[in-house]
């Protein structure tokens, strides 16, 4: 399972900075019953909801928004047993600005409730381009 990124992947994600924003793709599944280091209780969509509620004004502080949401309904391509709970993509600025976000102490508070209730997750950069109506840009 996956909650965090490593160390190189960090260092890398720093060093491929560039002009522009960036897209964030975040597929979250939760866990059923959060786990939290003191024994709070609460479930996982709990926890996530109160990790949203405190990351999201460090978010809008930071110039970022959601640029889309949506809801699961059907594996079509790839393991059926693979679902996610949470699905969006996120926009910042640039790079700067995430790594700002991930240093802010109030977004560093949140993250408790995130791993407390996120059970698997996957997290893509992307460089932004402009829609069209062909699939390849």
């Amino acid at each position: 399972m996956f909650t965090s990124f490593s160390k190189e992947t960090w260092q890398a994600f720093k060093e491929a900075d560039r002009a522009g924003p960036i897209h964030m793709l975040n597929l979250v599944k939760l866990r059923e019953k959060a786990e939290y280091a003191d024994g709070h209780e609460a479930t996982g969509a709990e926890a996530y909801q109160r990790y949203g509620e405190i990351s999201a004004p460090v978010l809008q502080k930071l110039g970022g928004k959601i640029v889309w949401r949506g809801g699961f309904e059907l594996m079509m391509v790839g393991p059926q047993d693979v679902t996610w709970d949470i699905a969006f993509i996120a926009e910042y600025p640039g790079v700067g600005a995430f790594v700002e976000m991930m240093r802010d102490a109030t977004y560093r508070e949140a993250m408790v409730h995130r791993q407390a209730g996120v059970l698997d997750s996957r997290l893509v950069r992307f460089n932004a381009q402009s829609p069209g109506a062909g699939f390849a840009g």
